[in-house]
């Protein structure tokens, strides 16, 4: 794969770059995400781009176990940012960009060469318009805002980017690498799209600053139940269970969230977030090896009478609720009437009378 950029042939620069990445000196502003190793090369890395950006010279490169960008400034050479992510394992998807350049509260990025065509959506907004972004002849897109550094949640930018296979969905938390978002069951996450995947997501993409800069590589959302809630017209409630994997296998974050039916929405307004029910981390739960999950709320139904609510993924038989309510339900869903404020510890069995707990 040819190396791209108007600075690819600047081989002073690239020894620069290179001599730095071998041995930052005290001016260099060096990161890496957790799990990464800094140092130098272990054989001949390869050349993804080197150009122009933003004021400043940028390199980024690869040496099979990460990617690395090197940045100076266009006006001198006495000071240099460089940067380190890990990357091994990555396939088609996980590669279609890198972050290129940051300014303010802006991103750019270098896609991969297989990648057809690079769109911006706001995450918040499920019923909205992706908008076009457009690249240079060196494959780096034009400025789009990056949500990593907002301090509110009001609007998720991400990068919709096709190949030849399908349309990923990739978000900015403030690393070299983008991270894919996918929906469906741990065991086979797909690409969102689609109506309900973008509903489910418009009302989670605000829990993402929770997992910024830890090396996150992917996050699938799966909603693993649906339950009618008490009462009259209440309507149904989702689950969902949000599972962050990352490059170093290790730091994983899962969080279940209750998404409550939502009565009014006003047009162009973004999406009520879900309330987080449980959170766990280094927990396998709701992951490809241990799909199972359980989980529950406080609610307040009609009436302002409140309710223990509770569900399992599929394989749950059973729920079971004590503490200040004492119930058990067949089955994965359960609703029981109890007193606000009230404290009670959530168990399950699965079908094969296997015990589960909440996750916690």
């Amino acid at each position: 794969m040819a190396a791209r950029g108007d600075l690819v042939r600047d081989e002073e620069l690239l020894r620069r770059a290179l001599a730095v990445w071998a041995r930052p000196g005290a001016k260099v502003q060096a990161s890496a995400t957790p799990g990464t190793m800094p140092g130098p090369p272990a054989g001949p890395p390869q050349l993804l781009f080197a150009g122009d950006v933003d004021g400043a010279r940028v390199v980024l490169f690869h040496d099979g176990l990460r990617a690395v960008r090197y940045a100076e400034p266009k006006d001198g050479t006495d000071v240099a940012a460089l940067d380190f992510a890990r990357t091994d394992g990555a396939d088609t998807a996980s590669s279609a960009a890198l972050v290129v350049s940051r300014t303010h509260a802006n991103v750019r990025y270098l896609t991969a060469p297989w990648v057809r065509d690079v769109r911006v959506r706001d995450l918040l907004q499920a019923g909205g318009e992706a908008r076009p972004l457009e690249r240079d002849g060196h494959g780096v897109t034009s400025s789009m805002q990056s949500p990593a550094a907002a301090s509110s949640c009001t609007s998720w930018d991400v990068l919709e980017v096709r190949d030849g296979i399908a349309t990923r969905v990739l978000t900015d938390l403030g690393e070299l690498v983008p991270v894919r978002l996918t929906s469906g069951a741990p065991s086979a996450p797909v690409d969102v799209s689609g109506q309900t995947a973008r509903a489910e997501w418009a009302r989670t993409a605000c829990l993402l600053p929770s997992m910024r800069a830890t090396g996150v590589r992917s996050v699938n959302s799966w909603r693993f139940a649906e339950q009618d809630l008490p009462g009259e017209g209440t309507g149904t409630a989702s689950w969902l269970c949000t599972r962050a994997e990352t490059w170093r296998g290790t730091g994983s974050r899962a969080l279940a969230q209750f998404q409550a039916p939502v009565t009014a929405v006003t047009p162009g307004a973004p999406a009520t977030p879900g309330a987080v029910a449980a959170k766990a981390e280094d927990s396998p739960a709701c992951g490809a090896r241990v799909p199972q999950v359980l989980a529950g709320v406080l609610w307040k139904g009609p009436g302002d009478q409140w309710y223990v609510l509770a569900a399992g993924s599929p394989d749950v038989a059973s729920v079971t609720v004590s503490g200040g309510v004492d119930a058990r339900e067949r089955g994965r869903l359960l609703a029981v009437e109890a007193d606000k404020g009230a404290k009670v510890e959530l168990d399950g069995k699965l079908e094969d009378g296997t015990e589960i707990s909440a996750l916690r």
